[in-house]
């Protein structure tokens, strides 16, 4: 038999984490402070051109990356995931810099750098097409500038069992 007391917060156990996995509406207007409360405490506010933008990255192991954008006022513009294939065409080898890349799809799950090839790169875990688990990794020049982008196959989520390349 189980106890009252263990019941009622297996229930609430239960019921708190389906709250965590409900989708959260925002309409553009509602203030910064409105925002938070209905999102938590964002992973990072950075500045993008008059006004500012909240990130809310789901690294290293989500495939997720939500910003919110705010105009001069503090106002919400527009919110939406980011890590997209159409979000990571924007970035341009040559053009695109380490801001512009933080300011369009956020912080990398994951840096390093190829000492050989003097790049650093910076990894997106995300879900490509909401079909393929992938991964983009972005390499930046000693400038800070784009060099090259190139997206595979997340092997973390693989079937078999094996991660990455060990065992095959």
């Amino acid at each position: 038999m189980i106890r009252p007391q263990k019941a009622i917060f297996c229930a609430l156990l239960f019921l708190s984490g389906c709250a965590v996995f409900q989708p959260v509406t925002l309409t553009p207007g509602e203030t910064e402070a409105e925002v938070v409360s209905k999102l938590g405490r964002p992973t990072a506010r950075m500045p993008d051109g008059n006004g500012f933008v909240l990130e809310y990255n789901r690294n290293p192991w989500g495939q997720a990356t939500d910003m919110a954008r705010f105009d001069s006022a503090g106002r919400l513009i527009s919110y939406e995931q980011v890590l997209t294939v159409e979000k990571f065409a924007t970035l341009k080898p040559g053009i695109a810099t380490k801001t512009d890349v933080l300011r369009t799809i956020g912080h990398p799950s994951e840096t390093t750098y190829l000492s050989r090839q003097q790049l650093e790169v910076w990894t997106y875990p995300y879900k490509e097409y909401d079909t393929w688990n992938s991964l983009m990794h972005v390499h930046f020049d000693n400038n800070g500038i784009v060099n090259k982008m190139e997206n595979g196959q997340d092997l973390r989520f693989d079937r078999d069992g094996k991660f990455g390349f060990f065992g095959y």
